[in-house]
């Protein structure tokens, strides 16, 4: 039943990545207190094309065409048809479909290591889509639309499903793949090989859709049982009085690096919940009937008591790997300047909170570090597909010339945070205002 299959889509992830906006917006405070928003070249903001595409989660191949060559009306009859056993039935060559099956909220994945001795580099990951075919006994329900492959590729139709109760369907056990935790596979992802960002981000996409249908059962309004339509891009209640149309969940969150122009400094934050040495932006939820630079101006102020005037925005990123409970977030990257200095951190939200030279923060983007983390991370997914328990290991180093460890270090490059705080490291903010 199990075919591993690596989309053609993902060939065309170069011309789907999209380039830098010409324009970031500057929110700021005129002499009279009040705000305009002002227009910055976006060039004023040292942010390459290359820092916008790596963002993890972005850039999904499958979504990069200007209109899907398959529409998702016509995807879901061709599915139906086949599950039904009538394709084929009108003379028509029936179109090719591939799923992508997810357990408690894992994608199914394989992973390679290079067939050459002398190669050191640690193992790829892929997602493994099967055929349509190991899913005779599901219903055309269970299926999420998750786009087409270009005309050149074939046109193939990519579904994802929640095969969590398909035991017995053949695939995940023994078998070189396994369902491995999305956050895992981000970790295990080489941030610079375009190809497996693409699978990252149509895996990301596709866990978003499976997890929203599984927290939204019923309508909110009424209570009543709610069923997908659309091909799964949409719910609807069944209570014919209310046929209210339910959208995937998107949880907005603002991400922001607080700037100290006149002393060069940035403010970082640490939760608890951090690993030792790690320090962050600070973020948090927008609030209803709030825009997204009050609740810059906000959650600064509520969480380290430091006021902040001018919001500019950088770059926004998918977030898939939250709290089960918010399918997806979506955070949107800011740098904000502060007008007061005095640091006073609320223990309930924050560990800590501390101003950090441009030169400690240089010394905290410790490649070496991340590099191990991709490595130890892809070895661990290369071990789940080959079934090794947790109780056995392979002969795999997982030392790398790091040399001292560094006083602090920042999230990955797999982060928004990371892009923020290296964006101003090279000076990407302290010119755009």
């Amino acid at each position: 039943c199990l075919l591993l299959f690596t989309p053609p889509a993902a060939k065309t992830l170069g011309k789907g990545r999209h380039p830098p906006p010409p324009l970031a917006f500057c929110n700021h405070e005129d002499d009279s207190g009040g705000e305009e928003l002002a227009a910055i070249p976006i060039g004023t903001l040292a942010m390459s094309s290359a820092d916008l595409q790596a963002h993890a989660f972005a850039g999904n191949p499958l979504r990069c065409h200007h209109s899907d060559p398959c529409s998702h009306v016509s995807a879901l009859e061709s599915l139906g048809a086949i599950l039904l056993g009538e394709a084929g039935h009108d003379g028509r060559r029936p179109l090719d479909h591939k799923v992508l099956p997810f357990r408690k909220g894992r994608p199914l994945a394989v992973s390679s290591e290079s067939a050459v001795p002398s190669d050191s580099s640690p193992p790829k990951w892929r997602l493994a889509w099967l055929e349509l075919i190991c899913f005779k006994e599901f219903s055309v329900g269970s299926f999420a639309y998750l786009g087409s492959g270009p005309p050149e590729d074939g046109g193939t139709i990519y579904w994802a499903v929640d095969a969590t109760n398909g035991t017995g369907f053949g695939f995940g056990d023994g078998d070189g793949s396994n369902f491995v935790e999305l956050r895992t596979l981000m970790v295990a992802t080489d941030w610079r090989d375009e190809r497996t960002m693409g699978e990252l981000a149509i895996a990301g996409h596709a866990k978003a859709l499976i997890e929203w249908h599984n927290t939204s059962r019923f309508c909110g309004h009424c209570g009543a049982v709610a069923v997908p339509i659309d091909a799964g891009r949409r719910k609807q209640c069944t209570d014919d009085s209310c046929k209210k149309k339910i959208y995937p969940r998107i949880d907005p969150v603002v991400i922001m690096l607080v700037i100290d122009k006149t002393n060069d400094r940035v403010l970082l934050s640490r939760q608890s919940r951090f690993v030792p040495r790690m320090w962050s932006c600070l973020a948090g939820f927008i609030e209803p009937g709030e825009s997204l630079e009050e609740a810059v101006r906000r959650e600064t102020w509520e969480e380290t008591g430091i006021e902040v005037g001018d919001v500019v925005y950088h770059s926004s990123q998918p977030w898939p790997v939250g709290p089960s409970s918010m399918p997806c977030q979506l955070m949107v990257g800011f740098f904000a300047y502060a007008k007061s200095l005095d640091i006073h951190v609320d223990k309930k939200e924050l560990e800590d909170a501390q101003w950090h030279s441009r030169g400690d923060v240089k010394k905290a983007l410790t490649f070496a570090e991340y590099e191990k983390a991709q490595k130890t991370a892809a070895d661990k997914v290369n071990h789940m597909c080959k079934g090794v328990g947790k109780g056995q290991s392979l002969s795999t180093d997982f030392n790398v010339e790091s040399g001292e460890l560094a006083s602090m270090f920042i999230p990955g490059p797999f982060a928004i945070a990371h892009h923020l705080i290296s964006s101003w490291v090279n000076q990407g903010a302290s010119n755009s205002l």
